[in-house]
């Protein structure tokens, strides 16, 4: 026995959804993990600055006192520095202190032999007297030192004195760690609560949302009103005002289907009651003659039935908007007509009416083929209907700059100005019409040359014979090319105005 095929909506994978709360916060929050570090980083350099402050002021108050304890005689330095002075130096207790007194040479005078000396070629420029700092490393420690040069007016640079102290940075460590953590670990206490109150003022401000859907949730199925836009968010309103919107076409296509129904219904049942009752008539009748007069009566009612679905399902077409929502494109309303008539020869000929066609060769406009087919089709229909025996029925294209002009003239049974404007609802049809018709015809006629922008006219001819339909449409011209570009530039230039005109 083999395993049953699993479900396609089961073995499909299902798409994630996705949270819009989720998607915000998330994009609120990125940016805070992101400038995080940051502010870490530039918390401890500023932290370093603030921590060097204090100390680089206290080596260079160091510096001045030892150049203080030195004198210049006649070029020569003499040091008095009391062993309570060098004592006082030393007695730090985090952090190791070292100086010396140097010649420029390199001589020791006094101090720490063995502590680096300023870069050679560093401050050349630098005036005796001025106090600097710099970083080094001494015995695997790092140090920060101060130092300045003593000398005599007009003393050549080879002569001048380095005074220098120097101090380990454990101090500067401890202070800037203590001002990092000063600053830090606030944030671990703010950050939470700055989530908690995005996380609070998200679910507030994405209530409205929530309402809308609420609000949309407990509406009637059958309740196609729009959604009042009163106290919906201006962030909103393009979504309320599209569904708004949305409901409306579905309204529009649900009252075409009710009156679809509604006009099948009421149409369909006097073509059918008689094809009943002829076929009653056929079942009880013996004899061939009239059993074939009742089957062909049958046949008539069937192809009479048929015409009226089909004139029904393309009014239904046309207003729901299946062919509407197609785009208009760019043709030859002159070789579109010629083709349509090219159709209903036969049916002319055999009802002996004399169908002709006069037009230009081009007469472009920009509509939906299928349904201006349709609406030539119905016209062409309509006036072969309504022409009797021997009659003319001549089907024009007028053109001209701004427009193009359908006609369709009979010399048929006529109409009323009255009746003008009552032809084109549904299901009406001429008092004194003799011949089959369903009345959507016309009406089909008119649903589509609104949705080109126009509106068909029937009217009595002017020879005192007949009627002429009309439908005038807006004459379709190509966009005019983009200007030559120039040959060089020179000509570009003198095309151009002057800059500063």
């Amino acid at each position: 026995m083999s395993d049953p095929k699993p479900n396609s909506s089961t073995s499909a994978p299902a798409e994630t959804e996705r949270s819009l709360f989720g998607e915000i916060l998330d994009w609120m929050l990125a940016p805070l993990l992101f400038v995080w570090p940051l502010s870490i980083a530039f918390t401890h350099y500023f932290a370093n600055n603030v921590a060097n402050y204090p100390y680089d002021q206290a080596l260079r108050e160091h510096v001045a006192a030892i150049a203080r304890q030195i004198k210049l005689v006649n070029g020569k330095p003499i040091l008095t520095l009391p062993a309570s002075a060098r004592a006082l130096l030393r007695a730090d207790e985090t952090d190791s202190v070292y100086f010396h007194v140097v010649s420029r040479d390199g001589k020791l005078l006094a101090g720490d032999k063995d502590l680096p000396m300023p870069p050679d070629g560093a401050n050349l420029q630098d005036a005796p007297g001025d106090i600097f700092m710099r970083d080094a490393e001494f015995n695997g420690q790092e140090l920060r030192l101060a130092y300045t040069y003593l000398a005599e007016t007009n003393m050549p640079k080879a002569r001048w004195i380095l005074v220098e102290v120097a101090e380990t940075t454990e101090k500067r460590t401890q202070l800037a760690n203590k001002i990092v953590a000063s600053v830090i670990l606030p944030q671990f206490i703010i950050i939470p609560l700055a989530v908690m109150l995005v996380w609070f003022g998200l679910s507030r401000g994405l209530r409205p949302l929530t309402r809308l859907r609420h609000t949309i949730e407990a509406r009637d199925p059958a309740d196609l009103s729009p959604i009042a836009t009163r106290r919906v968010p201006e962030e909103l309103e393009p979504l309320v005002e599209a569904f708004n919107e949305m409901m409306e076409r579905m309204k529009k296509n649900v009252e075409a289907q009710q009156r679809f129904v509604a006009d099948a219904a009421h149409q369909m049942r006097t073509p059918l009651t008689g094809l009943k009752t002829q076929a009653q008539f056929a079942i009880r009748e013996r004899d061939p003659e009239s059993l074939r007069h009742a089957l062909r009566q049958i046949a008539v009612g069937v192809d009479r039935a048929g015409r009226l679905v089909n004139q029904l399902l393309t009014l239904a077409r046309t207003e729901g908007g299946e062919h509407a929502q197609q785009l208009h494109e760019p043709l030859n309303l002159t070789q579109l007509i010629r083709d349509t008539i090219e159709d209903w020869v036969m049916v002319a000929i055999e009802k002996n009416i004399d169908l002709g066609f006069e037009a230009e060769s081009v007469a472009m406009i920009s509509g939906n083929p299928f349904l201006l087919r349709e609406l030539a089709k119905n016209l062409i229909d309509n006036a072969l209907r309504y022409t009797p025996s021997g009659g003319h029925v001549t089907a024009r294209v007028i053109a001209s700059y701004a427009t193009v002009t359908l006609e369709v003239e009979d010399d048929g049974i006529g109409i009323s100005e009255e009746q003008s404007e009552l032809v084109f609802e549904r299901f009406y049809r001429v008092d004194d019409a003799t011949s089959e018709g369903s009345g959507l015809g016309l009406a089909i006629v008119q649903e589509i040359a609104m949705q080109h922008d126009s509106k068909a006219a029937l009217r009595p001819n002017p020879s005192g014979k007949g009627s002429i339909a009309r439908v005038i449409f807006v004459a379709w011209h190509p966009p005019p090319p983009p200007p030559p570009l120039p040959d060089d530039f020179s000509e570009l230039y003198r095309q151009s105005p002057p800059i500063g005109t």
